[in-house]
């Protein structure tokens, strides 16, 4: 699955914007997602990053959904590729970032992981993939309204 937005910021700000949440800015992917660093940094291989996604939003209860990504590559502002290691989530993920010349940038999130445990008999009657979808896009225009406004993380 492929959710992308287009971003009216350059592709280093967003890159800046991306880490920063990943060290746990909570900045733009809250209510939906938060995240922590484990070890490392999230911008270098072997760094891991715990990430928890709240299904009613940060402090309204529901069900939350924790695992870990690790860093498994990184081109600095074009791309981050993670796997989940651990938790209800496993399988590769990647965040693209692809200027269009005109100061904006497109952000893409390829996640191909597949849920695990007691996620994924839940998955046999939810549709997570378009809840995922629904959060990502959700941050991506949270993100795009911070940045087009001049916020910088």
């Amino acid at each position: 699955m492929i959710d992308e937005a287009v971003i009216d910021a350059p592709a280093a700000a967003v890159w800046d914007a991306l880490v920063a949440e990943f060290r746990g800015a909570k900045q733009w992917w809250v209510p939906h997602n938060t995240f922590t660093t484990v070890s490392g940094s999230p911008d270098a291989v072997g760094g891991e990053v715990g990430v928890t996604v709240h299904t009613k939003g940060v402090d309204n209860g529901g069900l939350k959904l924790r695992f870990t990504a690790r860093t498994t590559a990184v081109e600095p502002g074009r791309r981050l590729d993670i796997e989940y290691v651990d938790g209800v989530f496993r399988g590769p993920s990647t965040f693209t970032l692809e200027p269009l010349g005109d100061g904006r940038t497109r952000l893409a999130m390829h996640f191909s992981a597949r849920p695990h445990g007691w996620l994924k008999l839940l998955s046999k009657v939810a549709d997570l993939g378009a809840e995922h979808s629904r959060g990502t896009l959700a941050a991506f225009e949270s993100l795009d309204r911070r940045l087009s406004a001049g916020e910088r993380a």
